[in-house]
């Protein structure tokens, strides 16, 4: 027993410390530059836009907390105001900067520019842009209208588009700036029945990845967000193949990441400079590493998955 221990210290020393060591002093630098660069956000300003409630309410209390001025984007004027009120009593800056509040249906793309020029003058900028605002949808494609698609992708791709191409003329004159796209997994993997939601995420990630190339010596960086399942309203908002609400509360979704936890990784990974983050457990990782390099075995996969989702359908029936 005597000779193990000893054998077991002599390991530790001759492999353990020499890792341990410059782990231990690369995990305090990230800690240090993380906290230093947190408190550079202080006054910068930040639009969300799907800011009245879920991911986008939780990346409010983030960015508020830290000192930022926030613009606060949804169609919903009453869970705006409920959203600014909850930050200033729960959240203590010095200097406050009260959230400004904008109703905005996204979907007017046209006045997209002169809502933001309404911006522009009163805090003369816009530093970071999260495009968060979205829409699910759950159906077969054979038996989803066209209007369903159009309207899954006005949201959750052009409306994204033309609201950064409002907003991006001002970060080029101000050579500075940082868009955050809310994507999704599923905009780098599609499953079953998300047909219109998988095609707008793709679409999205495309675009981002573009426009980085694109600006990237303008000093503008462009992230791109992919989360798993989030405790949302995502799946209780959902539109249906004939464009109704969902109503239901998916059980992934029920038991996917607080969106607490999901805004806390999206401000770390801006202020790390990240390009493209997968924020999800190890599964939906798996799946999308499967579908790049044996998309055979990936497709196979997905229709034994459709496959189940129809005889589980045809039993509740």
């Amino acid at each position: 027993m005597e000779k193990m221990k000893q054998s077991a210290w002599w390991l530790f020393t001759l492999f353990g410390i020499p890792v341990t060591f410059p782990w231990l002093l690369y995990y305090l630098y990230n800690v240090m530059m993380f906290k230093r660069r947190k408190a550079l956000l202080s006054g910068k300003v930040v639009m969300i836009t799907g800011a009245s409630s879920g991911l986008g309410e939780a990346l409010a209390h983030i960015y508020y907390s830290c000192g930022c001025r926030l613009i606060l984007i949804s169609r919903r004027r009453d869970e705006l105001q409920r959203v600014k009120d909850t930050l200033m009593n729960i959240h203590y800056t010095v200097p406050t900067h009260p959230p400004v509040i904008l109703p905005l249906d996204l979907t007017e793309i046209n006045s997209l520019n002169s809502e933001v020029e309404k911006v522009l003058k009163i805090h003369g900028r816009v530093d970071i842009l999260i495009n968060n605002a979205g829409i699910s949808y759950r159906g077969e494609v054979e038996n989803t209208n066209v209007d369903v698609y159009i309207k899954v992708m006005l949201i959750n791709y052009f409306a994204q588009v033309a609201m950064t191409k409002a907003v991006l003329p001002s970060m080029m004159e101000q050579r500075s700036g940082h868009i955050i796209c809310i994507s999704s997994v599923q905009g780098k993997m599609a499953i079953p029945y998300r047909s219109a939601y998988a095609a707008s995420k793709h679409a999205l990630q495309a675009w981002s990845d573009s426009l980085r190339a694109e600006i990237s010596d303008k000093n503008i960086k462009v992230t791109v967000i992919s989360p798993g399942y989030i405790q949302t309203s995502l799946s209780l908002n959902a539109l249906t193949e004939c464009g109704q609400k969902y109503g239901v509360m998916d059980e992934a979704t029920q038991q996917g990441y607080p969106a607490e936890n999901v805004a806390e990784e999206v401000l770390k990974s801006m202020l790390n400079g990240s390009k493209d983050v997968t924020i999800s457990t190890c599964s939906p990782k798996i799946a999308i590493l499967i579908r790049t390099l044996f998309p055979s075995f990936y497709f196979w996969i997905m229709e034994v998955r459709a496959k189940k989702s129809r005889d589980s359908a045809s039993k509740k029936e």
